[in-house]
Parts: structure tokens; sequence; C-alpha cells
């Protein structure tokens, strides 16, 4: 009785029972690891205000080209057949140093996908053929331009989105990916924002693991980013907006409606104009919103509107205006975070407020750097053992970090 209980019964729960718990295990551990890449992917170094030329690379299609200006608007599109089967390599260069000229382009963002090595060359060929231009203009001195590969995962979702299609109606589905390619350069948080987390591509077994939990982690993971870099509440798109601490879809959009109709938010306090946006939602969201240029110097920075009175209570103290504290960590540093102290805010919401105003409106985020793949290793063959190669990580799992080197496969 006991041995068949044991056989028929028991040992198959028991079974059942341990691989449930062993999946779960290994589910957090994959979940984390995604969540850890998007993290670091969203948090990556933007290259901010530079016009950037987006190439998304096809060869029977066609290489997609965008142009966006300095603050991401669209300016100029265009499809060149550099590769297989027109093979107009010639016109192709021609193509792109006429946009590079017209728009003052400083970047250029390669996607990474079919036909992206060729793609580099012919981005490479140009980048020769402009610094020769410079040389031979001694008088003119030419900014030089720089190229990346990045990564485009997920720009088609993105390029067929309802939100693609209000941001650009009147352009190509293909060419909408191509445009944001270059965007991910100048910013990728605002740009990755508006592509649901899981269709960008990081991680291991993302498919293959609980996906409410897996969406539930990332969507946290996103806020959580937009969050501690904080938004620019005069340039920040309405799926941006809508990752802050306490903004809704709908709220978001409304802010964005308010911002059209009545131009940029000089001060926080007009936050609660918009309709649906209430005290509690400004208390939420106000500190990680930032106006750069408003009447107030400290909604540029992290310090919430509430602790404003704590502020003052540093001016009377200086004898300062806060536009001559900020930024003075010698000044700063001799303040004694107890004098400011209260019942409502304690010694580290103080030490909180000292250390924003040292370094106002900072980015969290690493200065913007480029890998420079070395002349001559451009396929696998190419590679010797003992070299030292520079590469951009672009994806990290449990067993290794895939690594781009510029020969064809990370």
């Amino acid at each position: 009785c006991v041995a068949w209980t044991w056989r028929v019964k028991l040992s198959l729960s028991t079974e059942r029972d341990l691989f449930s718990r062993l999946r779960e295990e290994a589910e957090k551990v994959a979940i984390k690891v995604f969540a850890d890449n998007l993290r670091d992917l969203l948090l990556a170094a933007p290259a901010g205000t530079k016009a950037v030329m987006g190439l998304d690379p096809g060869i029977r299609t066609g290489v997609k080209v965008a142009v966006v200006d300095a603050t991401g608007k669209l300016v100029e599109t265009a499809t060149i057949y550099p590769h297989e089967p027109r093979r107009d390599w010639d016109g192709s260069l021609h193509t792109l140093a006429r946009l590079v000229e017209k728009h003052g382009v400083q970047l250029i963002a390669i996607g990474n996908g079919t036909a992206s090595r060729e793609t580099d060359k012919l981005a490479a060929e140009l980048i020769k053929l402009w610094q020769n231009a410079a040389q031979g203009q001694a008088g003119q001195a030419q900014a030089a331009i720089e190229k990346i590969v990045v990564s485009e995962a997920g720009a088609s979702v993105y390029s067929a989105s309802e939100y693609a299609s209000q941001e650009m109606p009147d352009v190509d589905v293909s060419l909408r990916g191509a445009a944001s390619i270059a965007r991910r350069l100048q910013d990728p948080l605002a740009e990755l924002v508006k592509i649901d987390p899981k269709s960008i591509g990081v991680g291991q077994y993302q498919h293959d693991v609980n996906q409410s939990e897996l969406a539930r982690t990332l969507d946290a993971v996103v806020e959580d980013c937009v969050n501690s870099v904080g938004v620019d509440l005069n340039t920040a798109s309405a799926p941006l907006l809508s990752r802050v601490s306490g903004l809704s879809p709908s709220v978001a959009k409304a802010v964005v409606r308010w911002r059209e109709q009545n131009g940029a938010f000089k001060n926080r306090k007009q936050l609660m104009d918009v309709s649906g946006l209430g005290a509690k939602t400004f208390e939420q969201a106000a500190g990680f919103l930032r106006i750069r240029g408003g009447d107030n110097p400290l909604d540029m920075t992290g310090v919430h509107p509430e602790t404003y009175p704590v502020v003052e209570q540093i001016i009377a103290q200086t004898g300062k205006p806060v536009a001559e504290l900020m930024g003075r960590a010698d000044m700063l540093k001799t303040l004694k975070p107890e004098l400011f102290a209260n019942e409502k805010f304690g010694t580290i919401t103080v030490k909180d407020i000292l250390g924003e105003l040292e370094k106002p409106g900072r980015d969290p985020r690493p200065d913007f750097k480029v890998a420079r793949f070395n002349d001559g290793v451009e396929d696998i063959k190419d590679l010797k053992e003992g070299m030292i190669l520079e590469g951009t990580v672009s994806n990290v799992a449990q067993f290794g970090a895939f690594v781009d080197l510029g020969v064809h496969q990370d």
C-alpha cells in the first residue's frame, strides 16, 4: 500500500512541485537579467543636441536615410541603393554628402541589422571624403563627423505603432525606423520609452517566462529610469511623460495638449492648470519634471516644490539668491543640514536638497563615448589571440556578454 501510494501519488506530485519551484527560480533570474539589461540600455549615454543622420540598412530594398535636427525633429528622408542589385555606391555617397552639408550632420547612426557592416563601410568612406574636403578648404573649419552602430531592436515595432503614425503621419513606415535609429543616439531613454520594453530584445528566454510578471518588472524599470534622469516638461513626448511617477497616459496627453495651446511651461505651478491633474498627482510627479529657462531656477532641479520653503531658509541664511547658490559646492558644504530641518522635513531631506543644489539638474547617465573599431579587423578571421579591441556591449546573459567588435557578428 505504501509503495503504491509513493509510486502513483506522491512521487509524481513531488516531482511536479519541485520542477515548478525550479522553474519559478529560473524565471526570476531570467527576468532579472532582462531588467538589468534594459536599465543599462535606457541609461546609456545620450549624444545630446546634435544633428544626426539615421541609416536603416537593407540590401534589395535599399538603405533608408532619415536626418533629424538637434531637437529630434525629422527634417529630411531619402532611400539609397549602394548594395546589390543596383550597386549605386557613388550616387549614394553623393546623396549622403548633400544631406550632411545641408543639415550640418555631426553623427551618423547605423542600424545593426542586415547589411549593417556594408553600410558602415559606406559611412566610413563618406567621413573620409568629408575630412578630405575639409582639409581642402583649410580656411573653413568643418566639424568632424562620427559614425556609431546602434541596436535597431524594436525600431520596426515603433515604426508601425499608432504613436509613430501620429508623430510622423506623412512618412513611410520604413523611413520612420531610420528616424527612430537617429533619435536613439540623441537620447536613448526618450526614444526607447515609445516601444513596449519586451520588443527591445535584450536578455534571455524572454518568451518562455511568465509574461505578466515580465511586463510588470520591465515597466517598473522604465519608470525608475525615467524618474532618476528627470523629464524636460517642455520637450517630452506623451509616452515619456506617461512614465513619470503619478502621470497616467491620459494626463500625459493633457499636458502635451496644454503645452501646444499655451506655449512652454514657465513654472511647475502651471501644471495645476492642466485638466485632470490634481494636487495628489502634482505631489507625485512635480519633482521629476524639469523646466529649463523658466521663472524659478529651482524648477530645473530635482528639488520638489513642497520643499521650496527649506531653500528659502537657506537663501535667508546665506544672503545669496538661489541662482548664485546653485552649483556652489564650496559654499553649500559649509551649511549644516540640522539647522534647516523641521517637523515636516528631516535632516536626510535637507541633505538631498543641498546635494541637488550642488549639481543642479545633473544627469546620472555617463558621458557619450564612441567605441573605435580597429582598422583591418572586419571579419572573425581577422581576430588573433592576444589582440586588444574596443567594442560595444550589445547584450548580457548569465553565460557571458555579447560584444560588437565590427566583425559581422557580436
